[in-house]
């Protein structure tokens, strides 16, 4: 009955990479340490772990600043991406017909507790 726990989150909105190359890097941090993730964000190839980086020090960050957490017993609880507004393109295609070109944006959510 009194399983509640604090939790402190980041959102960045309108990240200009498509959801699906950010959920590689979100599906290997869920449920882990912040040491951990640290790890495996820092050494991302892709402009995408960067991104999460960011988030990801945000989080705890908030968390740190407004509950008071300790950096080694923090845990990510929540972490995912949904998609954002799509911005259509188009190019010249076959015979001149119009091709679509969708630049895809994503918005990432990192949920943060102390165990």
């Amino acid at each position: 009955m009194n399983n509640l726990r604090k939790k402190a989150a980041a959102t960045s909105k309108n990240i200009r990479i498509s959801p699906y190359k950010v959920e590689k890097v979100i599906s290997k941090i869920r449920g882990k340490s912040y040491q951990e993730c640290l790890q495996i964000v820092k050494y991302w190839p892709q402009k995408s772990g960067l991104v999460v980086w960011q988030t990801l020090f945000s989080a705890v960050s908030n968390g740190i600043n407004n509950f008071d957490f300790k950096k080694e017993k923090i845990v990510i609880s929540e972490a995912f991406v949904n998609h954002g507004p799509i911005a259509k393109r188009a190019r010249c295609g076959a015979k001149g017909s119009p091709k679509k070109i969708l630049k895809r944006n994503s918005h990432i959510t990192i949920t943060v507790t102390e165990i």
